[in-house]
């Protein structure tokens, strides 16, 4: 017998034996099943196993008298649980009442060389678990729920933007130039053109934005983009997230839009709107509140971050006070640092308390290079962050399309890289230029994969189908 065939003779999956076993059973009609086996019980000369094919389960029964002595013996010399096999035979109902095939053909599809994880406990090993991630989904069914949860929370995202009349667009994920976060890029070598470059950190903001100046309304991607920093149980380096660019509206609009999306991925993927993340409990469905940025981190500290001015001497602040006002935060200061790290960390120490949901707004424009300024105070952007269990779960803001305000802010965040901030963002004259032939007002917003970790009340790492690990040696 052949241990890898090419061929199969499966006729229905194990789901359709199940929704059509009635039938089956009363015409007697028989039928090919396949599927790995998961179990085998059973002694002298009747067996039985079950078999999985990732649509379902299903019993067989194996008899010597049915099979004859040759294949029934040659199936207990050479089958294990693990391996790919198919039956033939007909539908019955055992005395217990399973649905049953009962066994008048088999033949292996793929030989299992390795024996399963013992079934009650899988992997235990975390490593383990991760770097053998095909055997963590194979033993666990609620990992394996996890992951089709997870497809339909981004199908929920799609169908939503699609019924709002956004169209799914593709963006480079190689780039010149990143844009559209303040973040660490990788960097690469491309041989043919023999020139660095640099894996997006962005879902296509620079991109889709420079669309809206073609003429393109309304777009929107769902791509994998990638940032060269820590891990945590927050962060990832390689991850999926969704962004998409509006014409003709502005932040308000957007968190309007926001609360909704949330809303329907909630219902639609958990059916619910109450959460228990970390330690807090969420519902979407409250009334969403609003943070003041600079107004909180004054409270909490002393330090305006608009006019740098610290409560406790009346002046702008030192370096000798923010390093005070760091030791009070319970954080490291660092010393090369620059006012906008010191005040984002700052701002990190004060977020952990916010449960939500509700938006922070009101943030110092040295924070953001990307957004328009605030019609009602013009040292803040109109940018909001979405405040979910204390952290940001995605971002959005009224999308600044002033070509001269845009250079200069770009030339603010070189000089930021210049003095050794590497996550400052890179001066793109080249989007720029887009600007100056006039992009109409817009709003844009993204939200990565961390949405869902957050949602399910896990790492995001437990919720990445192949998280990166570090190879074995």
């Amino acid at each position: 017998m052949d241990s890898y065939p090419a061929d199969s003779k499966r006729e229905i999956s194990l789901k359709e034996a199940v929704e059509n076993f009635d039938k089956f059973e009363k015409s007697k009609e028989t039928k090919w099943i396949a599927g790995r086996v998961m179990s085998i019980r059973g002694q002298g000369a009747i067996v039985f196993i079950t078999l999985n094919d990732g649509t379902g389960a299903f019993q067989g029964l194996l008899k010597k008298d049915v099979l004859g002595d040759d294949k029934f013996n040659f199936f207990g010399e050479v089958a294990d649980i693990g391996d790919f096999i198919e039956i033939d035979g007909t539908f019955f109902t055992t005395k217990r009442g399973e649905k049953t095939l009962e066994v008048k053909d088999w033949r292996m599809l793929s030989k299992s060389l390795r024996p399963l994880p013992e079934k009650w406990h899988g992997l235990q090993d975390v490593e383990e678990r991760f770097r053998k991630r095909y055997l963590d989904i194979l033993m666990n069914p609620e990992l394996k729920e996890l992951f089709k949860k997870k497809a339909k929370f981004w199908n929920t995202i799609r169908e939503y933007l699609i019924s709002k009349n956004f169209l799914e667009v593709e963006t480079p994920a190689i780039e010149n130039t990143t844009g559209g976060a303040d973040a660490r890029p990788f960097k690469t070598h491309h041989n043919a053109l023999d020139i660095d470059v640099y894996m997006r950190i962005s879902a296509g903001e620079l991109w889709q934005k420079k669309l809206l100046v073609a003429g393109f309304p309304r777009t929107f991607e769902i791509g994998r983009i990638f940032r060269n920093e820590g891990i945590s149980p927050e962060h990832s380096q390689d991850y999926t997230q969704v962004e998409y660019y509006m014409a003709y509206a502005d932040y308000n609009e957007g968190m309007e839009m926001t609360k909704e999306l949330y809303r329907l991925i909630a219902k639609k993927v958990f059916s619910t709107t109450k959460f228990k993340i970390k330690d807090f409990d969420v519902d979407l469905n409250d009334e969403w509140k609003t943070y003041d940025f600079c107004k909180m981190v004054q409270e909490k500290f002393g330090l305006d971050p608009i006019t740098e001015v610290y409560s406790k001497t009346g002046k702008k602040a030192t370096k000798k006070d923010l390093e005070e006002i760091c030791k009070k935060a319970g954080i490291e200061f660092e010393s090369k640092a620059n006012l906008a790290r010191t005040v984002d960390s700052l701002w990190k120490v004060i977020r952990k308390e916010i449960g939500g949901p509700g938006f922070l707004i009101n943030v110092p424009v040295y924070l953001e290079p990307l957004a328009k300024i605030n019609r009602n105070n013009p040292k803040t952007v109109e940018r909001f962050q979405v405040m979910l269990a204390g952290s940001e779960v995605g971002k959005g803001f009224s999308e600044l399309n002033d070509p001269v305000d845009q250079r200069a802010r770009f030339i603010d965040q070189q000089q930021l890289r210049d003095a050794g901030d590497d996550e400052a963002q890179m001066a793109d004259m080249e989007f720029v230029e887009a600007l100056e032939y006039a992009m109409p007002p817009a709003f844009g917003f993204g939200v990565s994969e961390r949405l869902f970790s957050f949602l399910m009340d896990k790492p995001i790492r437990e919720t990445q189908l192949f998280p990166l690990m570090k190879p074995i040696k």
